[in-house]
């Protein structure tokens, strides 16, 4: 955070479009103000697009000035009923026009009338909060969050990305009023969500959620990972803590990815100077880098469905990456999520996190790889990032194992990719062939036909080529008493 003396605060809004604003402003005899998170970004040196002017006076007044038409949103008094988040709007002052943001440090005024521009205007002591890294309602919490049941979310989404602390009433007031939040559409509070993800440490809101008892109403079976259960003295992990640390492991891996990238496309840039030599990552997209965290936020929720207690080997967990992959659907729809590619990126992840440990854990085969790479496509990359994040043993022996198990599985990625994997791994006989030959409708035979001849390819059985391939399906279909057409 930099204070700002009242010179620096005016050459904050030293933009001509300010000055217009005001001057407009002073024309029509109104006070104006910019209000909110850009006044707020000031302050953290934050870059901000989020430009809220107000004036005192009545409704919205459209002035036309040097061409440019401007539209002042009066300040206002908000009254609410109890089963709804829309206000009844009256007009205000700019007092009544603070008293309903909904933080100190999105509170904070500065005017644009010429005689007083750049004054601060800070009557919650806002900057006081901005110093000391909290968050903290104007007024009464309890009526804020009630009033609207947005600002909940609004709440531990500010503190996450601000990596400030949630202030000791305000938080007490999130835990009275949690169940308020059932009024607020699914899009909205995906919305705030998908914001918490983006942060650069979005384990910190997840755990406000938890604590606060709005996790439970958002995503019930996240929290249900939560807790340890003890049979003739052994117990498991804590598979929501455990999956909040993947969390973070994926996103310290994007950061390093995304490092790289740019380091890289600097040297493109310096050895050819073509802008269009620039790429950027997919996973350096803030959009593409959410749905991966997401995988890494799901990939163990459906173990509270599969753990069983075993007396031989204790707790186990078997088949949780099917029962997750069946669960995702049906959370993206209930929180009102993507359903397209974006949920079924998602939903692959978790069904194959499984795959590159039970690899790692074994010898690593080239045929095992082949399977893997088939399987996982153009989502390898991602799948191994997820899987390195999965590992977070404190056992730093079998920790080293398996990265260097990963190291290897990834140098055997590397090595088939580049020898063409669709070409390799793609039969080269499809299922209308497959009809074809033995003059057979689309039936469950052509399915186990196509199925075993694509394992004879992986396992490195037969070469993809057209001879070897009908020369195979023949055989597998004399076991199972087809003969080929002649």
């Amino acid at each position: 955070m930099k204070f700002l003396t009242d010179e620096e605060l005016k050459q904050s809004l030293s933009n001509p479009i300010f000055h217009l604003i005001g001057e407009t402003a002073d024309e029509l005899q109104m006070e104006c103000y910019v209000i909110g998170g850009f006044v707020r970004d000031l302050f953290l040196e934050r870059p901000s697009n989020d430009i809220d002017c107000v004036v005192v006076g009545s409704g919205i007044t459209i002035a036309h000035f040097d061409g440019n038409e401007i539209e002042f949103v009066g300040a206002r008094r908000e009254s609410y009923s109890h089963d709804s988040r829309k206000p009844v709007v009256e007009d205000g002052t700019l007092e009544d026009d603070q008293n309903r943001r909904d933080f100190t440090i999105n509170a904070m005024a500065l005017c644009l009338n010429t005689n007083r521009f750049g004054e601060l205007v800070d009557p919650f002591y806002g900057l006081e909060d901005l110093e000391d890294g909290i968050i903290r309602t104007p007024l009464d919490p309890d009526i804020t969050f009630s009033d609207d049941p947005l600002r909940m979310m609004r709440c531990v989404r500010f503190a996450t990305q601000l990596n400030f602390f949630i202030e000791d009433e305000t938080f007490d007031a999130l835990q009275r009023n949690a169940e308020r939040i059932k009024i607020i559409s699914g899009e909205r509070i995906a919305d705030e969500f998908n914001k918490i993800m983006l942060a650069k440490h979005p384990s910190k809101g997840i755990m406000d959620l938890e604590r606060c008892g709005l996790l439970q109403l958002i995503l019930p079976e996240l929290v249900a990972l939560e807790g340890v259960e003890t049979m003739n003295g052994r117990g498991h992990k804590d598979n929501f803590y455990h999956t909040l640390a993947v969390l973070e492991n994926v996103v310290k891996a994007q950061e390093i990815e995304n490092e790289e990238l740019r380091m890289k496309n600097e040297e493109c840039l310096m050895e050819d100077d073509n802008v269009s030599n620039f790429q950027s990552s997919p996973s350096g997209d803030e959009r593409g880098a959410l749905w991966l965290r997401w995988a890494a936020l799901l990939h163990d929720i459906g173990k509270p469905k599969s753990k069983r207690w075993d007396a031989s080997n204790g707790w186990t967990f078997h088949n949780h990456d099917f029962y997750g992959q069946k669960m995702v659907p049906n959370i993206f729809r209930r929180m009102k999520l993507p359903l397209d590619e974006r949920m079924k990126y998602v939903q692959k992840l978790v069904a194959l996190h499984m795959r590159p440990i039970v690899i790692a854990d074994e010898e690593v085969t080239d045929s095992a790889v082949r399977r893997l790479l088939s399987d996982a496509g153009d989502n390898i990359d991602d799948l191994m990032m997820l899987c390195e994040a999965d590992i977070t043993s404190k056992n730093e022996l079998k920790k080293a194992r398996f990265l260097e198990n990963f190291r290897i599985v990834r140098e055997k990625i590397a090595d088939l990719k580049e020898r063409d994997y669709k070409r390799l791994f793609q039969p080269v006989i499809d299922g209308d062939e497959i009809m074809q030959m033995f003059n057979l409708k689309p039936s469950r035979e052509v399915g186990t036909l196509k199925q075993s001849l694509k394992d004879a390819i992986l396992d490195g059985i037969i070469p993809n080529e057209p001879d070897a391939a009908r020369q195979f399906l023949i055989e597998k279909g004399k076991e199972m008493g087809l003969a080929p057409k002649e």
